[in-house]
């Protein structure tokens, strides 16, 4: 009798283990965009947002080294380890994903990794 119940647990294991790496895949293959609404003033802290634009202004805070870009009058912030290598200037094209959060009493969008900025031609 032990053995039947122990055969069923294991396949429920094995199939609950498959699913959550298939539903990993498919949810990495998607990546952020089905998942990200677009950004605007309005938007609550916390939420998964995407915005695209033209960077008018790159800060280097006095700081840590983080970055602030003001992308068509919004701040983003993307934190040092995330900046890495890549320089961002001045008239280049983004597009981005990241969190809102409100810092100072002012909305900006966090970015949470490297692949979640695409710098445009």
């Amino acid at each position: 009798m032990f053995v039947h119940q122990e055969r069923t647990a294991i396949l429920l294991l094995i199939t609950v283990v498959g699913i959550t790496i298939g539903a990993h895949f498919i949810l990495g293959t998607l990546g952020k965009h089905p998942f990200a609404s677009e950004y605007s003033g309005n938007t609550a802290d916390g939420e998964l947002v995407s915005t695209h634009g033209t960077i008018g202004e790159v800060t280097v805070t006095k700081n840590g080294g983080h970055l602030l870009l003001n992308v068509d009058n919004v701040t983003v912030f993307i934190p040092a380890q995330v900046a890495g290598s890549v320089s961002y200037a001045k008239g280049q094209n983004v597009t981005l994903y990241g969190t809102v959060q409100t810092y100072r009493g002012e909305k900006e969008i966090l970015v949470g990794s490297a692949g979640d900025i695409s710098l445009l031609p």
